[in-house]
């Protein structure tokens, strides 16, 4: 295990437009007063590691923020969330009756979001992203970003396979892979451990 890589996937804190249950992708939304307190209550919950990569998107940096005060994150724009283009900010129930969306619900890994990203063309982004993270020599990677990034992750590097949608990540959590070596990592193979994370209860008591 001696050259084992270890990346820890997280997710944002809730945020105001998450409480509304409204489409969040590029645009960006304050973490709400909840979800600010939930953060903070988680951390104790983690390592203090030296270095965290985001999402550039402020809800995620302002995340890595509470939970790890003293690494400044690097920023990554390929790990944003999917463009939802002229849904941004807007809810199912503003949106039912629109064509374009019911064709999304449809087929939601091929429709074109208008304005926005197809799934080929998010999924496509965020191999990108991932290729240049690993690229690197670090034996520990987190990464704060948003819940759709972490399902796609999920879906080629988990060790069981899940659709995109069977994979749950709350607020402010996430999972840690682990590869034996950093080889079978770059040749793109599926990580030989999944633990959800945090791992343990705070450090702190």
């Amino acid at each position: 295990m001696a050259d084992s890589v270890a990346i820890t996937l997280l997710r944002h804190g809730l945020t105001e437009a998450n409480e509304r249950r409204s489409y969040l992708g590029w645009t960006d939304s304050p973490l709400s007063l909840k979800g600010e307190k939930e953060i903070l209550d988680l951390r104790g919950s983690y390592p203090q590691y030296e270095k965290i990569h985001t999402s550039d998107l402020p809800r995620c940096i302002e995340t890595a923020r509470l939970l790890f005060p003293d690494v400044v994150p690097i920023k990554h724009p390929a790990f944003r969330e999917m463009n939802f283009g002229s849904w941004e900010g807007r809810t199912y129930e503003e949106l039912k009756t629109d064509g374009d969306y019911q064709k999304w619900l449809e087929r939601p890994m091929e429709a074109m979001v208008p304005g926005g990203e197809s799934y080929p063309a998010f999924s496509k982004r965020i191999q990108n992203g991932w290729s240049q993270l690993i690229s690197g020599e670090e034996s520990q990677y987190v990464l704060m970003t948003h819940g759709g990034v972490v399902r796609e992750l999920l879906v080629r590097y988990a060790p069981m396979e899940k659709s995109f949608f069977d994979w749950g990540i709350s607020h402010g959590m996430g999972y840690e892979l682990i590869w034996e070596d950093r080889n079978s990592l770059r040749r793109g193979e599926r990580c030989t451990l999944l633990q959800v994370a945090p791992i343990m209860g705070k450090q702190n008591g």
